[in-house]
């Protein structure tokens, strides 16, 4: 039992010194890429609107929040402080539209529903009527076509090929009649 926990024990430190060769190796690329991707705000321009401005300066629980620029470099804690504020503006003009629109009254909306459902049922009768009418004019049709048929084989038969089927089998006519 030992002999086999030693050799798990074995195993599970030979797989965590390769993970760490992994990670050692990622983090001394990125200590060598280090210096390009710093973040020191020299060459950023940053221009803050007149609206947000005027907001965080006439704000009654205004605090004064720091330049944008100290010693000709960034100030991120100003820039989150002002992009925040922004924030907050935006929140403010999208609840004030939410405001200003007209709420409809209980009665309006039930007004509507009923008008709704007459309508409704208004189009459902219609359907039902074109259906009627369109399932007479199909089976009209239907029996126009046949008598048509029935024309043509007697003037071309001398008689329908129906009737030629039923008097030559009596069997048919008894289950017809």
């Amino acid at each position: 039992k030992v002999r086999s926990m030693w050799t798990l024990i074995m195993e599970m430190l030979a797989s965590l010194k390769k993970q760490k060769e992994v990670v050692d190796s990622v983090l001394d690329k990125l200590e060598d890429c280090a210096d390009e991707y710093v973040l020191d705000g020299t060459t950023v321009v940053l221009r803050v609107p007149e609206l947000l401005a005027c907001r965080v300066q006439s704000d009654r629980y205004y605090v004064y929040i720091g330049d944008v620029y100290e010693a000709g470099k960034l100030n991120f804690l100003t820039v989150i402080q002002l992009l925040n504020e922004a924030l907050m503006t935006l929140r403010d003009e999208c609840c004030q539209l939410e405001l200003k629109q007209p709420v409809e009254p209980f009665w309006v909306l039930e007004n509507r529903i009923t008008l709704c459902n007459g309508l409704l049922k208004n189009l459902q009768a219609n359907r039902l009527k074109i259906m009627q009418e369109h399932r007479v004019s199909v089976s009209g049709s239907v029996s126009r076509t046949q008598e048509d048929w029935e024309v043509k084989w007697k003037s071309f038969l001398g008689q329908c090929p129906f009737s030629l089927t039923l008097d030559q089998n009596p069997v048919s006519s008894v289950q017809l009649t």
